[in-house]
């Protein structure tokens, strides 16, 4: 526990190095514009790495699609030998 003599000699002592702290007037100012700057540099790092990876799925999903074979059927992949009249093709699913 803290006595109040000991409290009193702590008060004492910090009293002291703070009648010895010398404020400088553009510390702050400085500080505020690095921390301004960082964070501008923070950002433009970030926007260049998000547009960085747009750009790279942008071009892997290009050179997946440029890949592929033109006369394969994705959606319709049933063979058609001849043609189907209109009356005749069974529907699935609504009319």
């Amino acid at each position: 526990m803290n006595t109040p003599d000991a409290d009193e000699r702590l008060r004492e002592a910090f009293d002291a190095l703070a009648t010895g702290v010398r404020s400088d007037p553009g510390a702050y100012r400085r500080a505020s514009a690095g921390w301004r700057r960082r964070e501008r540099r923070r950002r433009f790092v970030l926007a260049i790495i998000a547009a960085l990876v747009f750009a790279a799925a942008d071009a892997v999903g290009l050179w997946a699609l440029s890949q592929a074979d033109p006369n394969t059927h994705v959606i319709f992949s049933d063979p058609v030998d001849r043609p189907v009249e209109p009356g005749i093709v069974d529907r699935i699913g609504q009319p």
